[in-house]
């Protein structure tokens, strides 16, 4: 009896296709979310660098605005002072003209001078930038001013032609009149023949030791100098920087462009919506909808396309104690950061084409190798279905279909072991496939695991760079401080002298001297002042020593081996987490015991040993709050968290060094997998089984060193890190 099988030939599909267009979508997608993680990868790390860079630079603007606004405050504090205690006579006008030209030639500035209510003054001028001038005016209606050229020693020369002055017209004399306090009047422009004059004055009234009074003392910076300074900013190159006052009106700005404008040879300030400079017009026009600029009173970041490309914006309000109220920008195109992901981006595009297209050709080549005795096989098959048994099948180059084709060959009288030679080439092919599956699968495994390490890699080398950026950047400033402070502990001190002399030869001081000292309790103060001294010397030190141990950290200049003290890098690393060392209100401090042996100059790679430090320790403390979690502040206190860090000399050739604490341990059956790539007993979110891995790797493989762990479950861990002294760079390369 005949079956007859129903014929699916409608449904099927070439051999051909079947084998090549799956293997080319599965290679395509691999690649391209490949590709893709990439790409957003990149763009993460591009905005979390332009925020930092954007953060460094406002703070950088923040400590020059501080120190270079400071100054003319500061200075006509001193000077009032002077001239309440009658060291600086209002009245000699030729010291005093001397007196301010000694300051201009101390300070960058633009002016001094004073204004006194009989409607005379005197000021020390720069009007170029360069040559110091003294102006000097009388009480008198109309032209009652002179200007004098000076020599090297500041004394007057040639003066130039009269011409009018008068103080009760000026803004830094009203305002100030007006206020009856120190503060910056509003910023005075004018276009002189030197060129532009854009200033804004810090003035403050002065009196006499009887407290009536005489006037008013100003001291101008030129805003255009800001500008200067904004240029020199690294983020100027590519980006903007620029000031503004709260009604809108640009300040300083990095661009070409400048902040003003002349109009009938009048300078006019120009407002940050009308600036010339599109990046700074828009920017703008987009603050304005915060409801103007006044409302920004916290730090804000935002991204605005500005034709046609997208730039990070950081706006920061600045403010001092008299008065002065600006918005601090910094702009910076994304472009900077994304030419050169664009340009992976397009090679990442251009290989996965060019790999789809050698796929296609192998695939086609290898369908045809396999399929074309197939093929022969088909035809014979059909022909002895037709009833035509008299078929031979030619051999080709694969071994499993000649198996094939001598079963066939032999199938008229043996059937059945032709079937069985079948299933069992069916079984081969099925066992190669298997494998070569779970070979594409170790390799995906290790390219996963190779790029992880890529890319924590590059963020303890950005991390370092970054630190050690921060750490030059504070240390200037805290060395400037910390210089000048033994210089004012000393002035104090001659200061309070020159007060005890004063009691002890003026016993009976006049009333009002005695209720002053009531008032500000002078006794207290000549105590305590140099305790406060004191007290920031020891706060400069403290920041000194913080801002050494990020430079020894980051290390950013030892990429290359060299010989170090490992000690200096154990202590940099304690020094950065001591913040996680140090007590809390839920725990006690983790107490740290150094037991250090004397180990001479290791040469290794002193970065990489010191982010195995930080693994280590980093796990050590988080295995200590772990422990923590689940007993009380008394039960810690009574047995207090530890670690304890030995180095050591082996064998005259080795140094160890082992980091201990007395945590929740490991248990054995995770020992065994504590150097493994990706494995991590942390919760979801807090680890990523990386750290360790790559320490193993940091020490065994780069230094040709040991790394051991050693623990008991409930009772604490050990790491043990043995490196050689003198280290074999090139057989290890």
């Amino acid at each position: 009896m005949k079956t007859h099988y129903p014929s699916k030939e409608g449904k099927a599909f070439p051999l051909q296709i079947v084998l090549v267009v799956p293997f080319l979508i599965q290679i395509f997608a691999a690649v391209s979310l490949v590709g893709y993680l990439s790409f957003k990868n990149g763009q993460r790390a591009v905005n979390n660098l332009a925020e930092q860079l954007m953060d460094r630079t406002s703070d950088v603007v923040d400590e020059h605005l501080k120190s270079h606004l400071s100054v003319p405050q500061t200075l006509n504090q001193i000077n009032a002072d002077a001239i309440r205690r009658g060291v600086l006579n209002v009245g000699d006008r030729q010291t005093l003209g001397k007196y301010f030209w000694d300051q201009m030639q101390a300070y960058d500035l633009t002016y001094i001078g004073i204004g006194l209510t009989t409607g005379e003054g005197l000021g020390a001028a720069r009007y170029d930038g360069k040559t110091i001038t003294i102006d000097d005016w009388t009480a008198k209606p109309s032209n009652n001013t002179y200007t004098y050229a000076t020599d090297k020693q500041g004394n007057r020369t040639q003066s130039s032609a009269p011409w009018t002055w008068k103080n009760s017209s000026e803004p830094w004399y009203t305002q100030s009149i007006t206020a009856g306090k120190p503060i910056w009047g509003k910023i005075v422009t004018a276009n002189l023949p030197t060129g532009p004059y854009i200033v804004a004055s810090a003035s403050r009234p002065i009196y006499n030791a009887q407290n009536r009074l005489l006037g008013m003392i100003a001291t101008d910076i030129h805003l255009l100098k800001l500008s200067d300074f904004l240029r020199t900013l690294d983020v100027s190159q590519s980006g903007q920087v620029f000031l503004l006052e709260r009604d809108g009106m640009l300040v300083a700005n990095s661009g070409t462009e400048k902040p003003f404008t002349l109009i009938n040879q009048k300078v006019q300030r120009l407002r940050a919506i009308d600036s010339p400079n599109p990046i700074v017009q828009n920017i703008a026009r987009h603050l304005q909808t915060f409801n103007g600029f006044a409302s920004i009173n916290q730090d804000t970041d935002f991204q605005l396309e500005v034709q046609g490309k997208r730039h990070f914006v950081d706006v920061v309000p600045w403010r001092d104690k008299y008065g002065l109220d600006w918005l601090v920008v910094v702009s910076v195109p994304e472009n900077v950061f994304m030419a050169q992901i664009n340009a992976n981006t397009h090679t990442t595009i251009a290989l996965c084409f060019g790999a789809l297209l050698l796929a296609s050709v192998m695939g086609v080549f290898t369908s045809h190798w396999i399929v074309r005795p197939i093929l022969r096989l088909n035809w014979a098959s059909e022909a002895m279905a037709s009833g035509n048994l008299d078929q031979k099948v030619e051999t080709s180059g694969i071994r499993e279909l000649n198996t094939l084709s001598n079963s066939f060959n032999h199938m008229a009288g043996q059937l059945h072991e032709s079937f069985t030679a079948l299933e069992k080439s069916k079984e081969e092919l099925e066992d190669r496939v298997e494998e070569r599956t779970t070979e594409l699968k170790n390799a995906l495994e290790e390219l996963q695991r190779t790029q992880s390490q890529v890319v924590q890699s590059e963020k303890m080398s950005s991390l370092g760079q970054l630190v050690a950026g921060v750490a030059h950047e504070i240390n200037n400033p805290v060395n400037f401080i910390h210089g000048n402070l033994a210089h004012v502990q000393e002035y104090t001190q001659d200061l309070l002298a020159l007060m005890q002399l004063y009691q002890e030869h003026n016993s009976n001081p006049a009333p009002e001297i005695q209720i002053a000292v009531e008032e500000m309790d002078l006794e207290f103060l000549q105590e305590d002042l140099p305790k406060m001294l004191s007290s920031m010397k020891v706060g400069t030190d403290r920041i000194r020593q913080i801002v050494l141990s990020l430079r020894n950290f980051s290390r950013t200049d030892e990429a290359e081996f060299k010989s170090v003290d490992i000690h200096e890098g154990i202590d940099s690393t304690l020094m950065i987490l001591q913040h996680r060392l140090k007590a809390k209100p839920e725990q006690p401090e983790i107490e740290v015991t150094k037991d250090y042996a004397i180990v001479p100059l290791i040469e290794c790679y002193a970065g990489q040993l010191n982010q195995v430090f930080m693994n280590i320790l980093v796990n050590a403390i988080d295995a200590l709050e772990e422990s923590n979690a689940k007993r009380t502040y008394q039960e810690i206190k009574d047995n207090p968290s530890r670690i304890k860090i030995r180095t050591s000399v082996v064998n005259s050739t080795w140094v160890e060094v082992a980091i201990a604490d007395n945590g929740v341990g490991i248990s054995k059956e995770f020992q065994q997998r504590i150097f493994d790539p990706f494995f991590t007993t942390k919760p979801i979110g807090k680890g990523t089984g990386m750290g360790m891995s790559i320490s193993y790797q940091i020490v065994t493989e780069k230094h040709g060193g040991k790394l051991e762990c050693f623990s008991t479950a409930g009772e604490g861990t050990e790491f043990i890190i043995q490196v050689p002294l003198r280290l074999k760079v090139h057989a290890l390369v």
